[in-house]
């Protein structure tokens, strides 16, 4: 069976299995430096290939921790 390879916003390349209903694991693949992911299945569609790539994007951003903004020092020149 095929898995759905998925380029990022960054450029980096997921391969998509669905693990369960439930669950899909986003797995890095050709040097992407990321670690897998587990998220959250889309209740509405049970195929990867069925999903668009803005909508596995929000996916993978919903998981992913973010780096906090950095506040500017006001001590700072």
């Amino acid at each position: 069976m095929g898995y759905r390879r998925f380029t990022d916003r960054a450029g980096n390349v997921w391969e998509i299995r669905d693990r369960s209903r439930n669950e899909w694991d986003f797995t890095p693949v050709s040097g992407n430096p990321g670690a897998r992911q587990t998220v959250p299945a889309p209740g509405y569609e049970s195929d990867p290939f069925e999903v668009s790539t803005e909508e596995l994007q929000r996916m993978l951003d919903a998981v992913r921790p973010t780096e906090p903004r950095r506040k500017r020092s006001p001590f700072g020149d």
